[in-house]
């Protein structure tokens, strides 16, 4: 038996916001983002979901609202969806993240990874929250279809654990604005359970 999970990024944030690690700061959507989301909803109105489950984060409720205008379902909220905490570095732009911590933007994970961020998060405290999240989703839901919105870090580490990859290499998984992951979790093998990517990073905005 399979159970389907679709995983939604939200849309793109307000301007202000772009290469700044925002983590736990609550944003709006950029002009962009808004357009973004109504074509996200728009794609996804042709499945039939039995559940949807969302971060309590601003952005991704935005993301979500259009969405709501096409089903009768209420999202169900899980406070561990919410984004990585960058302690620190959150409000930050890249640049600075560099010039105070001597890091590059793009080695985030690794940072997760290697200790988490001070006074933040760490990457087995993410792993952790995310697993209960997705532990909860596939007992509530076998053999169903379920939407997951959230956010790029919390998307990484779910993919993470469902597909045996470390934290630190998924930053060689693209997780757009407003895309959409499709995994198939089907049997247990080996300890294991058995994916089926249907879609990796699949944007409506773009690739429609």
């Amino acid at each position: 038996m399979k159970t389907s999970l679709v995983f939604l990024r939200h849309a793109e944030v307000e301007l202000r916001y772009h290469r700044i690690f925002g983590g736990r700061l609550d944003m709006g959507l950029s002009d962009l983002g808004k357009e973004q989301a109504n074509r996200l909803a728009s794609w996804l109105k042709r499945f039939s979901f039995d559940a949807l489950y969302a971060s309590p984060m601003k952005r991704v409720q935005l993301t979500l609202e259009p969405f709501l205008g096409y089903t009768p379902m209420e999202p169900k909220v899980l406070h561990d969806l919410r984004e990585v905490d960058f302690g620190d570095w959150t409000g930050l732009a890249w640049t600075e993240v560099h010039d105070r911590f001597g890091i590059s933007a793009f080695d985030w994970l690794q940072v997760l990874h290697s200790g988490g961020f001070p006074n933040g998060e760490t990457g087995e405290q993410l792993l952790r929250r995310t697993s209960a999240c997705l532990q909860q989703i596939l007992e509530s839901h076998r053999g169903g279809k379920v939407a997951v919105f959230a956010h790029g870090g919390v998307i990484r580490a779910i993919l993470s654990e469902l597909m045996g990859i470390p934290l630190q290499s998924m930053e060689r998984i693209e997780v757009d604005y407003a895309g959409a992951t499709w995994v198939d979790v089907g049997e247990v093998k080996g300890g294991r359970p058995r994916i089926e990517v249907q879609l990796l990073n699949f944007t409506p905005w773009r690739d429609l």
